[in-house]
């Protein structure tokens, strides 16, 4: 049976800039990955297909989604959902809380991936956390829809913000992601209505996968890399051997 991860997506872009790599690295690795949009970015993050003339709401949504599916096919991204939950703000009732739940439950993640914990610039991106930590509880607790098989307790991975020193993220994870990079830069290519942050996303790439050479050994016997992604942990990870 394969091994799968889930991704978290506030809006239908983030999974791209945010841990494309992480993605196709481990749908390399033969995991299952599935990608969750709540939103799709239409109001706040679309503002290059607003710009066009006679541009309607349903088509930035539709323009959103193909992007999104094209870079999901990319990254080999094994189902990609989308919520339609809206945008600026953000925001999730109940019935989309559990139907969170499901797809959780449903999928059995080896590991989750969403946003940082703060973000005074985005609060659509700090809210999607909230709310997968909230979702990730509520699929642990047996006494939700009894009979189910519950969740175990996957690490909830927050992936790299736009400006982590205002965002209060500190990574202790670096992922090589050399061998996946011209994937993630497929996919990032994929997302026309953001094309001013593709290079910016290059380049944090790029310097991460400098990081990545320093803290595995750096000048003396560092596994080089080209690119890496970095992620802060939310829980202890248990191990055997330091």
């Amino acid at each position: 049976m394969a091994k799968t991860a889930l991704v978290i997506s506030a809006h239908s872009a983030d999974f791209v800039w945010r841990c494309g790599g992480a993605i196709a690295l481990h749908a390399d690795k033969g995991y299952e990955v599935t990608v969750i949009c709540l939103s799709f970015g239409e109001r706040g993050e679309s503002a290059k297909l607003w710009k066009q003339p006679d541009m309607t709401l349903e088509k930035v949504k539709a323009a959103r989604r193909v992007e999104a599916e094209n870079a999901a096919k990319a990254l080999g991204v094994h189902d990609i959902q989308f919520f339609d939950l809206g945008d600026y703000p953000l925001e999730v009732d109940r019935e989309a809380k559990f139907r969170l739940v499901d797809v959780i439950r449903k999928v059995q993640p080896e590991f989750m991936l969403s946003h940082s914990r703060w973000d005074p610039y985005n609060t659509d991106h700090m809210y999607a956390t909230k709310i997968a930590i909230e979702a990730r509880m509520i699929a642990q607790a047996w006494g939700h829809n009894p009979g189910e098989k519950i969740l175990g307790a996957p690490q909830l991975y927050l992936f790299e913000p736009h400006q982590t020193e205002q965002m209060e993220w500190k990574p202790d994870v670096f992922l090589d992601i050399s061998p996946v990079w011209e994937k993630k830069w497929a996919a990032i290519q994929c997302m026309e209505g953001q094309e001013h942050l593709w290079h910016y996303y290059k380049n944090v790439a790029e310097n991460r996968g400098n990081h990545f050479m320093r803290n595995s050994g750096g000048q003396s016997g560092g596994r080089k890399a080209t690119h890496a992604e970095g992620f802060q942990s939310v829980f202890p990870r248990t191990v055997d051997e330091l």
